[in-house]
């Protein structure tokens, strides 16, 4: 059974291939809350939720009722043919976290067809979760834009950072690359030493930063220091075009 959140059409926000049209496909569901990030949601009888800035895609207990519930391949394609895609565009898979359906036979079946249909296809993923490549040998076609979550998510260390999935992903994969998500008043705390200790696992893989935010105002707030910390270790600055051009709007 998968969960599905959202979809939309819009550009990529984030990372290597930022500005690129891509139609976005929401899973619900994920092994981690990540409630470090602050970011907060309000219930209408007042009760605040915390976790990432798409907690809405992550917390089942609250926010279930607004998922759809998937029970055919059909019914993902129906997504792709409802849209008028001028070409094969990039199809990003996010959530949530979308690989703790990475054996679900639905969900590989999916990913051949829309592989099989020129789209490319690219993870959105916290790289927590072990993938068959030997298996599901369309998983070696994919691209991994691995989050890995850093200390201020506050999720221990063990459950977020496994040493043998991160080079599974970044050697057995078509393409990947390392996405971290900083704010303001974390770096200079052990960062750059966590960051360098999870980079160790793949050497060759190159890095992004974003700054942390739920809105235009925090990414704002985040993304100065977070330049200058870049430039003083060679990292690559991710913006979140997305919130800068729609702010907290969803869907876009």
């Amino acid at each position: 059974m998968l969960y599905l959140v959202e979809h939309f059409y819009s550009i990529q926000g984030e990372g290597k291939y930022v500005g690129v049209p891509s139609l976005f496909i929401r899973f619900g569901g994920c092994n981690m809350k990540c409630e470090g990030f602050a970011c907060q949601e309000i219930l209408e009888d007042g009760t605040k939720i915390l976790g990432c800035d798409s907690i809405y895609a992550v917390n089942k207990e609250h926010f279930s009722q607004n998922w759809t519930k998937i029970q055919q391949t059909k019914e993902l394609l129906n997504i792709l043919d409802s849209y008028a895609l001028p070409y094969p565009v990039d199809i990003v898979l996010t959530g949530g976290e979308p690989l703790i359906y990475a054996n679900d036979e639905m969900f590989v079946e999916f990913l051949n067809e829309i592989h099989t249909r020129g789209h490319r296809i690219c993870f959105e993923t916290n790289g927590s979760i072990e993938v068959d490549f030997e298996k599901y040998e369309v998983y070696k076609e994919c691209i991994f834009a691995l989050s890995i979550k850093l200390s201020n998510s506050n999720e221990p260390l063990k459950k977020r950072i496994n040493k043998d999935i991160i080079k599974s992903l970044t050697s057995n994969s078509k393409e990947a690359f390392f996405k971290f998500s900083i704010d303001e008043k974390s770096i200079g705390n052990e960062l750059e030493n966590e960051i360098d200790s999870i980079l160790i696992h793949a050497p060759k893989t190159q890095a992004y930063c974003m700054p942390l935010g739920a809105s235009k105002k925090e990414v704002e707030q985040n993304s100065q220091a977070l330049v200058e910390f870049c430039k003083a270790k060679g990292y690559n600055f991710s913006d979140r075009l997305h919130m800068r051009i729609w702010d907290k709007q969803r869907g876009v």
